[in-house]
């Protein structure tokens, strides 16, 4: 297996400059495959965080400033670049968090966009005239970026998060501190190295590697920090919004999730299957929009489960860099663990494992389980792993009750070629987003992506971050 390791230590990225962590200290950063070390990186501190906005709240006065397109010229270019390092990237994905092939180079073609999406943005920042009721007043209103963005991303797509995030923050006239999940912080340190050969002006993009339970309550408190977009689980998420709400940081927080989708027994099995194996099995379900419940009508439920089963039980499981292998790693030894025990809660409590449920290595084998019942855990909880449940509905109606007995809402989806149904689903189900004879594993970079409930606050997308990463000043003239 052609595994890659890269030798150096990883550094900071502040205020343009490459500098180790306060007193040199690092960490080490495993390949989840086999934990084998894949690199050391920058421990930081407190103080690294806080040089990192310093750095951010020097640049911004200037940074706000430039012109629509220095900013398009510069993150077009990111995506030249980019694209020239495109093998070294794909490599990042699948070493140092476990990609398959597909799943990393679906990544990369997925950060282009962002990026190229954010470049239309920098010339879509724009006001409106207002009328007013004073005679000879001339009324508008005008948006002006908010000043130092913090952004904290994931480990399980951490391209896609960074290209969206961090561009839509530049693109609007932001300056930006990243703290990237202490599992991915190669691949943050790559796209800094492209930013900075972009042209973008010094301290505008910082980088502070470290743990986010040491140093992220550093720059989530900070009081020159303007706004906060974090993606991650719940739990955190919670934690981040009650600091931000002391602080009155405006935020948007991308969570977890317990995606369901309704299979109606007009579906048309040879078209959904496939796409229900898509939806939970990508990444081996590391994924917060991953469908972990799917809900069938009696007629189709058995034929669901015998050829849903099928298909889990042959999803190829072999060398990551093999376009064959779908099935990856699961990222550490905590969460292997939480996959282990949903399993071993449900079985014990008499749920049958129809497919799957043991492990090659790091990684779980495509698991599906039916007679899951609401004293399980794996019923409620989202488990972060290839593991979904099957239960069969009697009506329509039962699965949109069922469906949106969760706390989370962020991905949905429904399979059926009644259009009223179809839409009656979509208006009523309690997710942020809703998709009709689609897996719910979708995104673009121009969407209102983001979830209600415990999945989140927000949305994320070129105009939901323009909205949200940029304030409205109203301004008048007396002529």
């Amino acid at each position: 297996m052609d595994t890659k390791t890269t030798s150096k230590t990883l550094q900071h990225f502040i205020g343009g400059s490459w500098v180790d962590a306060e007193g040199g200290a690092t960490f080490e950063v495993l390949n989840p495959l086999d934990d084998s070390l894949y690199c050391h990186a920058a421990n930081g501190t407190g103080n690294d965080m806080r040089k990192g906005i310093a750095a951010a709240k020097n640049a911004f006065p200037t940074y706000k400033e430039t012109l629509p397109k220095e900013r398009e010229r510069w993150l077009l270019r990111v995506a030249e670049i980019m694209e020239e390092r495109r093998d070294e990237l794909v490599d990042c994905l699948i070493d140092e968090i476990g990609s398959p092939f597909q799943k990393a180079m679906f990544e990369f073609d997925k950060g282009l966009t962002m990026i190229r999406a954010a470049a239309g943005l920098c010339r879509n920042v724009r006001g409106e005239t207002i009328p007013s009721d004073a005679p000879g007043k001339f009324s508008m209103s005008i948006r002006e970026p908010l000043g130092v963005v913090a952004v904290i991303t994931p480990f399980n797509v951490p391209l896609i998060k960074t290209t969206r995030l961090v561009a839509n923050a530049l693109a609007v006239g932001n300056t930006v501190v990243h703290l990237p999940s202490e599992m991915a912080p190669h691949l943050t340190v790559l796209f800094a190295e492209i930013v900075a050969e972009a042209g973008f002006p010094p301290g505008s993009y910082n980088v502070v590697t470290g743990f986010g339970h040491e140093i992220g309550d550093d720059l989530t408190s900070h009081t020159d920090v303007d706004f906060v977009t974090f993606t991650g689980s719940t739990v955190i998420g919670q934690h981040i919004n009650e600091i931000c709400a002391k602080n009155k940081t405006p935020n948007t927080l991308e969570l977890g999730g317990k995606s369901p989708t309704v299979i109606l027994a007009d579906a048309d099995l040879d078209e959904v299957v496939p796409l229900a194996a898509r939806s939970i099995y990508m990444f081996a379900g590391q994924a917060c929009i991953g469908s972990s419940r799917y809900y069938v009508e009696r007629p189709l439920y058995q034929e669901f489960v015998k050829r849903f089963s099928m298909v889990a039980s042959k999803i190829g499981m072999g060398d990551l860099r093999d376009p064959k292998t779908v099935i990856a790693p699961i990222i550490s030894d905590r969460q292997r663990n939480r996959v282990r025990e949903h399993i071993a809660d449900a079985v014990a409590k008499g749920a049958k494992v129809v497919a799957g449920g043991e492990w090659e290595g790091n990684r779980c084998q495509a698991t599906l389980l039916t007679d899951v019942t609401e004293e399980m855990t794996v019923c409620k909880a989202e488990t972060f792993g290839p593991v979904s449940s099957i239960y069969p509905i009697d009506s329509y109606e039962e699965g949109l009750e069922k469906a949106n007995d969760t706390e989370y809402g962020l991905s949905s989806a429904i399979f059926t070629k009644d259009i009223d149904k179809a839409f009656h689903f979509a208006r009523n189900i309690g997710a942020g987003m809703c998709h009709i004879n689609g897996p719910t594993i979708h995104d673009e970079a121009h969407v209102p992506f983001g979830g209600n409930g415990e999945s989140g606050v927000g949305r994320e997308g070129t105009d939901a971050d323009m909205e949200a990463m940029t304030e409205l000043k109203w301004v008048t003239v007396q002529l």
